[in-house]
């Protein structure tokens, strides 16, 4: 469920576009009847981006009334996606959304690393330590393994996006991006599988 609910506005990005781009007429009367103007070949993406936007407002605004308390990522997202996305509706220009997911991948990249090298602070460590138990040396590289993962993740989403279509960069943001996360997580868990079997053991 939880990769549900992070992935909900990608979903719903990937849904508006898809129906956006088959049915022209109904992007248009979507746009006429909310007073938006665009070209019509620029609606798909455009209706999508503020979908998006609203569904991460959403996000936001459940996990406050849910928890109280808003996480930082989530924060982080909204605000990338905000102006990111902002740009795109505002200019008619889909090159920002095509760039916010690289951003947020190098945000969470560079804060990975960073917090570690100069703040001694293992995020990876703090998020997983009450399920896992690992050697400090094993907790600093899934740290990085994990900051190299989403720095290469930001440059294939460039590559993708300014080399191929808008439709093909969509279904990439959508499995693309989401199928590379939960192939690297596998193959992270197979390599870990060893100290998971040594904590059996000495328990």
């Amino acid at each position: 469920m939880k990769i549900l609910f992070d992935l909900f506005p990608v979903i719903l990005f990937f849904v508006t576009f898809k129906f956006a781009g088959k049915n022209p007429e109904a992007a248009q009367a979507l746009a006429n009847a909310i007073g938006y103007q665009a070209e019509p070949s620029q609606l798909p993406v455009l209706l999508s981006t503020a979908t998006a936007i609203a569904a991460t407002i959403a996000q936001v605004l459940w996990v406050k009334w849910r928890h109280g308390k808003v996480d930082t990522m989530l924060l982080v997202s909204f605000g990338i996606i905000t102006l990111f996305g902002g740009a795109t509706l505002l200019l008619h220009d889909e090159t920002f959304i095509k760039w916010k997911p690289t951003v947020l991948y190098w945000v969470f990249a560079t804060t990975l690393a960073l917090s570690n090298w100069l703040f001694k602070k293992n995020l990876m460590r703090a998020l997983l330590q009450e399920k896992l138990t690992l050697p400090t040396r094993v907790w600093n590289q899934v740290n990085l393994s994990w900051s190299l993962f989403f720095a290469t993740l930001g440059v294939v989403n460039l590559y993708v996006a300014f080399n191929f279509s808008t439709d093909a960069w969509v279904n990439f943001k959508l499995f693309g991006a989401t199928g590379m996360m939960l192939v690297f997580i596998l193959l992270q868990a197979m390599a870990l599988e060893k100290y998971v079997e040594e904590e059996k053991e000495n328990n």
